[in-house]
């Protein structure tokens, strides 16, 4: 099969045209991708394994059709369409059986590209070949737990659902679940793409009374408010805290999501965030750099740090709601999509990205 592998020698992505592919074990299902997102932690994936020589399949938002089972999957059957997730959960362990999927033993392992066994089904020469954040959609087929597909309506469009797998469930599932914002709270939401922008469609859907957002490319800001953005500040000529400040009547908003991966920003959620509020942290900054912020504002101010890992969902809870909201209208999946390329223009893909062309960028990776 076809795939854009990363071999962690430098930030361009090389085509391969023989990988193999194994059959699904027992638990597993082989599934033809025939659309990915790619996402800034695919970039992020890139930067960290530089040097490392390791060979990976990147891309995680995927969507595609089953074309084989293993012997216990009962849920799917070869001819399903199907949306992949990052983080599959096993079902039985400590975190799955108090519903926090995200935490799943299991499913932690998406970061590191192999089973919990330690094996790959993927392979080059004999060698093993990493499915990078556990799904490796920049390939025409890839295999993953049945945990780690969920089910799709046949007339579902694979190259619109596709962004559900990281970018809504993400944004969307910040609001919902790692924050709870409830009607009429407001929200600060620093970085606007795929990602930012799905928190702001989600903050719209729990009714936040204002949604102020934040990012330096003009066209992000545009597209947030017309997902439900009721300000936009350009923080490259205003102070972000003091506008902030000053649409909230000094008292700052209830919830600020960091969305852009940049850890200055979090001291700058924090400081825009009321007294009792929280800022939840969705981004990921590449370069692993440290948050500066004063702990003595946590206890004085009663403010709370999230971490959200995609958005806290479980996939075969959350996956058919947010389908289900798109088919209500209450999603915009559509204007999401900003720019499309086929699987053997992937670098110009990524290079959009890196860019920070427009929201999200899309793979058509096998008819």
């Amino acid at each position: 099969m076809r795939a854009a592998l990363y071999e962690g020698l430098s930030p361009d992505v090389v085509f391969i045209d023989d990988l193999v592919v194994e059959e699904p074990r027992a638990d597993e299902v082989l599934v033809k991708v025939a659309n990915c997102g790619i996402c800034h932690s695919d970039l992020s994936l890139i930067d960290l394994m530089a040097g490392s020589g390791d060979v990976s399949v990147l891309g995680h938002e995927a969507a595609g059709t089953v074309e084989a089972i293993g012997e216990s999957v009962t849920t799917l059957a070869v001819g399903d369409k199907v949306l992949l997730t990052p983080l599959a959960p096993c079902g039985n362990c400590y975190w799955c059986v108090r519903g926090e999927a995200t935490a799943c033993k299991d499913a932690q392992m998406f970061s590191s590209g192999v089973r919990p066994d330690g094996t790959t089904p993927l392979s080059r020469n004999g060698q093993p070949v990493k499915r990078g954040l556990g799904v490796a959609g920049f390939g025409e087929h890839t295999v993953v737990r049945e945990a780690g597909a969920v089910k799709l309506d046949p007339d579902t469009p694979l190259d619109i659902a596709c962004v559900i797998g990281c970018a809504i469930q993400t944004g969307v599932g910040a609001v919902l679940h790692s924050a709870k914002v409830d009607a009429g709270d407001t929200v600060l939401v620093t970085g606007l793409g795929g990602i930012g922008a799905a928190v702001v469609q989600g903050a719209r859907i729990a009714g936040a009374s204002k949604i102020v957002v934040s990012d330096p490319v003009a066209e992000r800001r545009d597209a947030a408010i017309h997902f439900g953005a009721t300000h936009a500040i350009d923080p490259s000529a205003d102070d972000l805290q003091a506008r902030v400040m000053e649409l909230t009547n000094g008292v700052g908003v209830d919830y600020s999501f960091e969305a852009a991966g940049v850890s200055a920003l979090v001291a700058t959620c924090l400081e825009s965030t009321r007294v009792g509020g929280a800022a939840v942290i969705v981004g990921v900054d590449a370069t692993l750099a440290s948050a500066e912020f004063m702990p003595a504002a946590l206890v004085t101010h009663g403010k709370s740090i999230i971490g959200s890992l995609l958005g806290h969902c479980h996939p075969q809870r959350d996956i058919p709601k947010l389908v289900g909201m798109w088919r209500q209208g209450l999603l915009d999946l559509e204007s999401m999509i900003s720019h499309r390329f086929d699987l053997a223009d992937a670098n110009e893909g990524i290079k959009n990205v890196r860019a920070a062309n427009g929201l999200r960028t899309v793979l058509t990776v096998s008819g």
